[in-house]
Protein backbone atom coordinates (compact mmCIF):
# COMPACT_ATOMS: atom_id res chain seq x y z
CA UNK A 1 0.00 0.00 0.00
CA UNK A 2 1.65 3.43 -0.91
CA UNK A 3 0.35 6.57 0.85
CA UNK A 4 -1.97 8.05 -2.01
CA UNK A 5 -3.23 4.80 -1.80
CA UNK A 6 -4.21 5.89 2.35
CA UNK A 7 -4.84 9.93 0.66
CA UNK A 8 -7.41 8.79 -1.82
CA UNK A 9 -9.21 6.68 0.92
CA UNK A 10 -9.26 10.01 3.18
CA UNK A 11 -10.30 12.03 0.07
CA UNK A 12 -13.64 9.38 -0.49
CA UNK A 13 -13.90 9.40 3.02
CA UNK A 14 -14.81 13.45 2.92
CA UNK A 15 -16.76 13.18 0.58
CA UNK A 16 -18.94 10.65 1.61
CA UNK A 17 -19.59 12.44 4.78
CA UNK A 18 -20.13 15.58 2.86
CA UNK A 19 -22.80 14.46 0.89
CA UNK A 20 -25.61 14.10 3.76
CA UNK A 21 -24.88 17.92 5.01
CA UNK A 22 -24.97 19.06 1.47
CA UNK A 23 -27.77 17.45 0.07
CA UNK A 24 -30.07 17.50 2.84
CA UNK A 25 -29.18 20.35 5.50
CA UNK A 26 -32.07 19.76 8.13
CA UNK A 27 -32.00 16.41 8.09
CA UNK A 28 -28.04 16.29 9.19
CA UNK A 29 -29.24 18.76 11.56
CA UNK A 30 -31.96 16.63 13.20
CA UNK A 31 -29.44 13.72 12.69
CA UNK A 32 -26.49 15.07 14.75
CA UNK A 33 -29.05 15.92 17.25
CA UNK A 34 -30.44 12.61 17.82
CA UNK A 35 -26.73 11.37 17.84
CA UNK A 36 -25.53 13.92 20.54
CA UNK A 37 -28.04 12.34 22.90
CA UNK A 38 -27.62 9.11 22.08
CA UNK A 39 -25.51 7.41 24.80
CA UNK A 40 -22.32 7.10 24.82
CA UNK A 41 -22.54 2.86 24.58
CA UNK A 42 -24.31 2.97 21.83
CA UNK A 43 -21.89 5.46 19.47
CA UNK A 44 -19.02 2.98 20.70
CA UNK A 45 -20.96 0.01 18.96
CA UNK A 46 -22.09 1.95 16.00
CA UNK A 47 -17.89 2.96 15.74
CA UNK A 48 -17.37 -0.70 15.92
CA UNK A 49 -19.36 -1.74 13.97
CA UNK A 50 -18.13 0.94 11.53
CA UNK A 51 -14.45 -0.17 12.13
CA UNK A 52 -15.90 -4.29 11.39
CA UNK A 53 -18.14 -3.23 8.29
CA UNK A 54 -14.84 -1.18 7.23
CA UNK A 55 -11.84 -3.86 7.59
CA UNK A 56 -14.47 -6.70 5.81
CA UNK A 57 -14.73 -4.88 2.74
CA UNK A 58 -10.71 -4.00 3.02
CA UNK A 59 -10.18 -7.54 3.34
CA UNK A 60 -12.50 -8.59 0.29
CA UNK A 61 -11.46 -5.58 -2.21
CA UNK A 62 -8.00 -6.30 -1.44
Amino acid sequence: MQWSDLLAAFALVLVIEGLLPFANPRSAQRLYQQLSAAPAEFLRRIGLVSIVLGLLILYFVR
